[in-house]
């Protein structure tokens, strides 16, 4: 995922949101880079449904935050369509990134849960723009071309992984992100509104020194809340299908 990319969102039905809105609030690298060989599940789900990664297709959410370029922008939207993965038929995301209104970044994810309920994220095809040109597509990938291999964004019961660093995503020099489960029922306020039973997650990027962000996501409504250095990203607005 590159560097301005918010797509880990996950989002459920108007009556979730409505109970959730009343309430829910270092610099080390990870683990030895390659190899890097995931347990694959047996068998996958239909649709994400984990609480805190649920894609329900025509949902879109809207994040805000102040930046030293300015303010940036990010409109999250669960498509209605699915892209074949290495045999998984996976979530269509698309994430598009604006800078002081001007989109700088347009990307499309793809994710499937197992049969367990874990969230897979299977790759992305990512387009850095300026001047409604795009310059670079550094940090696309795609589980089975050149050696990619999927990760874990959510896991099915995240209180069974406190503490414990794990691979969202591995395409060797492009793609090498971490994850790691830091605290449970945290409480978060952002202008969308105040929610109780959060879970945090820090991620980072592998190929990176520092950098470590603190994401919050609310059961039953996904991401809330992206903290990095002095930079906060909140969810400001939710349009349910």
């Amino acid at each position: 995922m590159t560097a301005r990319s918010f797509t880990r969102i996950a989002i459920v039905t108007g009556a979730a949101v409505a109970a959730m809105a009343a309430g829910c609030g270092d610099d080390s690298t990870g683990p030895e880079s390659p190899p890097y060989d995931p347990v694959l599940p047996a068998a996958w789900a239909d649709t994400v449904s984990n609480p805190f990664f649920k894609l329900t297709p025509g949902t879109t959410a809207e994040f805000a935050g102040q930046t030293d370029e300015g303010l940036e922008t990010i409109v999250v939207e669960v498509t209605a369509d699915t892209r074949e993965v290495n045999g998984v038929t996976a979530t269509v995301v698309r994430d598009r990134v604006y800078l002081d209104g001007e989109l700088i970044e347009d990307t499309y994810d793809w994710f499937a849960q197992d049969d367990k309920g874990n969230v897979w994220y299977l790759g992305e095809d990512s387009k850095e723009i300026e001047n409604g040109q795009v310059v670079s597509t550094e940090g696309s990938w795609e589980w089975g071309v050149g050696g990619a291999l999927p990760g874990i964004i959510m896991w099915s019961d995240p209180a069974d992984h406190v503490g414990e660093d794990y691979r969202q995503e591995y395409y060797a020099d492009e793609a090498e992100d971490w994850g790691k489960v830091v605290a449970l029922d945290q409480e978060v306020t952002v202008p969308y509104g105040t929610f109780t039973g959060c879970v945090q997650i820090e991620e980072w990027n592998g190929l990176e020194s520092g950098g470590h962000e603190q994401k919050y996501y609310a059961p039953g409504i996904g991401i809330v809340l992206e903290v990095g250095g002095d930079e906060r990203v909140e969810l400001v607005e939710l349009t349910l299908p």
